[in-house]
C-alpha cells in the first residue's frame, strides 16, 4: 500500500476520550482530513463518490483521500478525483484454511490502515460498508478516530452487524435495517445517487424511443445479469407484438448479447445517462441491488424485481421485499420465473390499450408507491452526518 505524506496541524495522536466534534475545532485553521472507505461495485462506490462530491462543495474545506482494493471499481473511477490507497482485502465467506488466509490479510490490512491514517493525519473515516470497511473501521478506532458507516442494503451485511457498535453512527438505506442493528446509533438517509439523478429532468436524446411507445429497461446492475438477460429474450417476441419498445442494458459478460435483433430493441452493455432512461421507462425488469432500487425509487419507476440468486445472506431480496411490501414493484425469485410468466406479468402491466403517457392504474400506483421510498437528498443528509463528527 502506498502512503502520501501529507504536513497538516492535526495532533498524530487522536485522545479517544475527546469529545465528537474535537476534530472539528482543530480543523478551524486547517482542513480537515477524511478516508473515505469504498470498494468493489457500483453500490458500494458511487454512493460515496455522490457523499465526497457534497463533502467537496466549498462550504467546508475537505481533503478527502480514499481507501480500496486493486483491481476493483474504484480503480477505474476514483484515481481522477482523489488519491487513491489500496490494500488487500477479502470478503469473509470463507472456510478452513482459506478463512485463516483471510484473517491474516485483515490483521495486516488493519496495521496498514493505521499507519495510513496516523501518517496522513486523518481525522475521520467515512465508509459504505463491505469487507473494506474492516480495516478501515478497526484501524480507526484504534487510533479514537470517529467513523460513520453507511449501510446500503436492507439486511446489514455481515462486516455491519459485528462492528456497528464501534462506528460513531451507522447511515442506513432502508429503514427497515434498524431492526438488525439493536445496539448502534442509526439514521435513516437512504441511499446517496449519481449527481445525474438530482437534475428534475435528464432528456433522452440519443436512442430514438417513439413517443408514446411503452418502454422497458433491463438492468442487472454493474456486473449485468446473465440470467435476467436470458429470460427476457425469449419473452421479447411477444412483447414487441405489442408495441413494447426495449433498452436492455447486458453488461459486458453476456455471451448471446448480440442474439437478438429487432427494430424496437436496443442491446446495449451500459449506458451512461441511466437518469434519463429510467425516467423514460414505464417499466424496469431488474437485479435488486440497492443503488439501482435507489435509482428506481428517485426515477419513480416500477419494477419487476428479480433478486441475485447467489447475493451474500441473499440481501437483494430483503431489498426487493421491501419495494414488494410497498407495492412499489413485483418480486419473483429466479429458480421460479419461467419466460410464461414473466411474459403474461409483462403484458398485464404494459399491454393492450396502455401509451407511455397513458399507463395502467397499476403502474401509476406503483410509480407513486416508489416516491414514497425515495430518499431525494441523501447525499446532502449524509455529508451533513459527516459534518457532525469531523
Amino acid at each position: 500500500m502506498s502512503v502520501r505524506m501529507v504536513e497538516t496541524t492535526v495532533n498524530d495522536s487522536p485522545d479517544s476520550t475527546l469529545p465528537a466534534n474535537a476534530n472539528a475545532v482543530v480543523a478551524k485553521t486547517s482542513p480537515r482530513r477524511l478516508l473515505l472507505a469504498a470498494s468493489g461495485t457500483g453500490g458500494h462506490v458511487f454512493p460515496a463518490i455522490a457523499v465526497a462530491e457534497q463533502l467537496s462543495d466549498g462550504q467546508t474545506d475537505y481533503q478527502i483521500e480514499w481507501l480500496g482494493v486493486p483491481d476493483r471499481l474504484e480503480t477505474q473511477l476514483v484515481p481522477d478525483r482523489y488519491p487513491l490507497h489500496t490494500v488487500t482485502a477479502e470478503g469473509f465467506q470463507k472456510r478452513g484454511l482459506d478463512s485463516l488466509r483471510v484473517a491474516f490479510k485483515l490483521i495486516a490490512s488493519v496495521w496498514q490502515v493505521r499507519r495510513l491514517l496516523q501518517v496522513g493525519r486523518f481525522q475521520g473515516v467515512f465508509t459504505t460498508g463491505g469487507y473494506i470497511a474492516a480495516p478501515a473501521v478497526l484501524a480507526a478506532r484504534s487510533l479514537g478516530l470517529p467513523v460513520i458507516l453507511h449501510e446500503s442494503n436492507a439486511l446489514p451485511g455481515k462486516v455491519t452487524r459485528f462492528l456497528s457498535p464501534w462506528c460513531s453512527a451507522v447511515a442506513l438505506g432502508f429503514e427497515a435495517a434498524a431492526t438488525y442493528l439493536p445496539r448502534t446509533k442509526t439514521v435513516w438517509t437512504g441511499t446517496p445517487v449519481r449527481s445525474q439523478f438530482q437534475l428534475a429532468s435528464t432528456a433522452l436524446t440519443d436512442l430514438a424511443i417513439p413517443a408514446e411507445a411503452p418502454l422497458i429497461v433491463v438492468v442487472g446492475g454493474s456486473q449485468g445479469a446473465v440470467g435476467v438477460n436470458r429470460l427476457v429474450r425469449q419473452c421479447a417476441p411477444a412483447w414487441f407484438e405489442a408495441g413494447i419498445w426495449i433498452v436492455h442494458l447486458t453488461g459486458e459478460n453476456d455471451p448471446d448479447a448480440t442474439t437478438l435483433q429487432h427494430p424496437q430493441y436496443k442491446a446495449l452493455p451500459f449506458y451512461t445517462n441511466m437518469a434519463g432512461l429510467l425516467q423514460r421507462a414505464n417499466l424496469a425488469i431488474s437485479r435488486s441491488g440497492s443503488g439501482t432500487l435507489t435509482e428506481l425509487a428517485i426515477t419513480q419507476t416500477p419494477s419487476i424485481l428479480i433478486p441475485y440468486p447467489y447475493a451474500a445472506e441473499d440481501h437483494q431480496t430483503y431489498n426487493a421485499a421491501v419495494f414488494s411490501q410497498a407495492g412499489a414493484a413485483k418480486l419473483f425469485q429466479q429458480a421460479d420465473l419461467t419466460p410464461a410468466i414473466l411474459q403474461a406479468e409483462v403484458l398485464q402491466l404494459l399491454g393492450g390499450k396502455f401509451t407511455h403517457t397513458h399507463p395502467s392504474d397499476e403502474l401509476t400506483h406503483m410509480a407513486h408507491q416508489a416516491a414514497h421510498l425515495a430518499v431525494p437528498h441523501s447525499a446532502e443528509q449524509l455529508a451533513k452526518l459527516v459534518r457532525q463528527w469531523l
